[in-house]
């Protein structure tokens, strides 16, 4: 094959049509007056609100500290998993509500909330964060209960007589 198309151009030359290029246009940073990103996470039945600004590291969750409200290591873990990840340690402030679910929960729609709102105060920070996964809503939830089930999925004991 002698006659290979190498460029756009001989294409479109071969063609005789014109091929409309689009590139992806450079994505705009999405901050309010205040100089704030907001994004809101979920994860199960937990809905989060995520406000992140310039300051100091400092995490507030329904007005508490993010020691109080999240007791436990590991889930004060989760939350430092998008800064870790972004590699902006520290840089950021952290206001959040979250509603429903339980603590673990809660935990995983502040990460995801912090995750969209750190892409959309810094762009550049989306590969990074997509890569690990960070900006995909975890979609598993409890499975609902069947009518003529026990649970969702148990049925009663049979009984043969």
């Amino acid at each position: 094959m002698a006659d290979q198309i190498n460029s756009l151009e001989e294409l479109t030359a071969v063609a005789g049509v014109e091929a409309v290029v689009e590139t992806a246009a450079p994505r705009e940073p999405v901050r309010d007056e205040l100089g704030r990103a907001y994004a809101t996470g979920k994860r199960k039945d937990a809905v989060a609100r995520v406000w992140i600004k310039p300051g100091s590291g400092k995490v507030t969750v329904n007005g508490k500290e993010q020691d109080a409200y999240f007791a436990r290591p590991v889930l004060q873990m989760i939350l430092r998993q998008p800064f870790t990840v972004a590699g902006v340690e520290g840089e950021f402030d952290v206001y959040a509500t979250v509603k429903g679910g339980g603590l673990s929960g809660q935990a995983g729609a502040v990460k995801h909330g912090i995750s969209k709102a750190l892409q959309l105060y810094e762009p550049s920070l989306r590969g990074a964060l997509k890569a690990a996964g960070f900006l995909t809503r975890d979609s598993r939830v409890v499975e609902r209960k069947k009518y003529g089930k026990a649970k969702a999925r148990k049925s009663f004991q049979f009984s043969k007589r």
